[in-house]
């Protein structure tokens, strides 16, 4: 005989009330790591070495975004070997302001011979050799 859906169950081991799991909802990831993406508003450039699920910076990091253009947690964040024209550095962008870089244009950042090699047709693929 089926459970009603609203009743409450307990742990066999504890006798205490059990919660429902709920588990929060993922994105699916559109690009990988060693693709070039595009900043949607402020159109620096950068190489992906790294993905996570969803937000996993710091509290203090997500509150200084204002509120305005604070993205969703529940997305994927990318790490970015990140060139604007400028200067390099390392960025941390939601999945909303990215957009992928079809320029095949090379991303100048020194941290990117460490992990990538840079193919014919532009594009870059993590090196065998430096895989650990």
């Amino acid at each position: 005989m089926d459970q009603p859906r609203n009743r409450k169950t307990t742990s066999p081991s504890t006798g205490l009330a059990a919660l429902p799991v709920v588990a929060p909802r993922v994105a699916h990831a559109r690009f990988r790591i060693g693709d070039m993406v595009r900043h949607r508003m402020f159109g620096f450039r950068g190489l992906i070495f790294d993905i996570d699920p969803v937000f996993a910076n710091s509290e203090e990091w997500y509150e200084a975004i204002p509120a305005a253009m604070r993205p969703a947690r529940d997305q994927p964040f990318y790490h970015l070997f990140a060139d604007n024209g400028e200067s390099s550095y390392v960025a941390y962008v939601s999945q909303q302001n990215l957009i992928g870089d079809e320029t095949g244009d090379p991303i100048d950042h020194p941290a990117i011979e460490a992990l990538f090699e840079q193919q014919a047709d532009g594009r870059y693929a993590l090196d065998p050799q430096r895989w650990h």
